[in-house]
């Protein structure tokens, strides 16, 4: 489930998990507790080298909720990047913006229950 994730990596998804965003916490009040479809999901999940936002294994998907920083040229690359070495895991990536989150969570949620289904 953690892919041969670190101790480092799983200390620091321990410190992500107690500085969320915004964006972060609103998603995560409604994936708890088996919400969408009874699918349970973790947040700031370490798998391989990396720190997904959020990670359901069942369904073998990673949510991540990006910020504006990954506008940057530079950082969409390093997105891209990350997505094709955890789609070789195995493992499926959506993203949603910040605004996304906050403006129209509804939405979100939908998105994600499309994919579950």
């Amino acid at each position: 489930m953690h892919f041969d994730a670190t101790e480092n990596i799983r200390a620091n998804a321990n410190k992500l998990r107690k500085q969320m965003t915004h964006a972060e916490k609103l998603l995560w009040n409604k994936l708890k507790n088996n919400q969408v479809l009874g699918f349970k999901f973790r947040r700031q999940h370490p798998i391989d080298i990396f720190i997904a936002d959020f990670y359901c294994h069942k369904a073998k998907l990673i949510i991540e909720v990006d910020g504006e920083i990954h506008n940057s040229k530079h950082n969409k690359e390093s997105d891209k990047g990350r997505t094709i070495e955890l789609e070789e895991l195995g493992l499926t990536v959506i993203r949603f913006t910040n605004k996304e989150v906050e403006d129209n969570i509804n939405d979100v949620i939908l998105r994600i229950k499309r994919y579950l289904s």
